[in-house]
């Protein structure tokens, strides 16, 4: 990321060195989850649509420990592998909107929110902002190259409400909070970044 584009990172000491962690990411643009993966400071396993493993991104999205999920059905295998990156004390990313979008955590899914309260792990948000500003003209989904892109991370929070329910009404309350939380971090990054 750092030879083809110019990131700049802030707050990435908000990201817990240990145990279980879910980054919460903003979705508008094709760099958003590799511009993540390569200035994390942790390695991060995201769920990632299952048509992006094809030919020879397939073993190499594997290889990196990506999660394929069917975004078309209840993928029981994606939910399994993701509480089991939880399990073992690592990074699961999310695009909590589901899919790229306007990028602004307007209409969450209710998968953040299950995985947060199921495994009981912080959520961490982060916007990456500048992607969509200066779209290469060889491959629109992609920043021009050496254009800045910036990745804010937040201050880690608990999803759930403490009493360790798992209710469709808590997952309904525990997805209120997230949307609050990860909403008005959108709003601080544009703040601090300009954008």
């Amino acid at each position: 990321m750092y030879g083809l584009w110019r990131p700049r990172v802030l707050g990435a000491w908000r990201v817990p060195s240990t145990g279980p962690v879910i980054l919460a990411v903003n979705h508008s643009h094709g760099i958003d989850g590799p511009m993540l993966m390569g200035t994390a400071p942790r390695p991060v396993h995201f769920l990632i649509k299952k048509e992006a493993f094809v030919g020879p991104l397939d073993p190499f999205l594997r290889g990196i420990g990506q999660l394929k999920v069917d975004r078309s059905t209840a993928d029981r295998k994606a939910i399994t592998d993701a509480l089991a990156v939880l399990a073992h004390g690592g990074v699961l990313g999310i695009f909590p909107e589901g899919t790229r979008g306007a990028g602004d955590f307007a209409s969450l899914r209710a998968g953040l929110a299950y995985f947060a309260v199921r495994s009981g792990a912080p959520v961490v948000p982060v916007a990456v902002l500048g992607g969509a500003e200066r779209r290469s003209r060889l491959t629109p989904a992609v920043p021009r190259l050496r254009s800045r892109v910036d990745v804010v991370f937040g201050d880690a929070f608990e999803a759930g409400d403490g009493s360790g329910r798992r209710t469709r009404k808590a997952l309904d309350e525990a997805t209120v909070r997230i949307q609050e939380r990860l909403t008005a971090h959108l709003a601080a990054a544009r703040r601090l970044t300009g954008r």
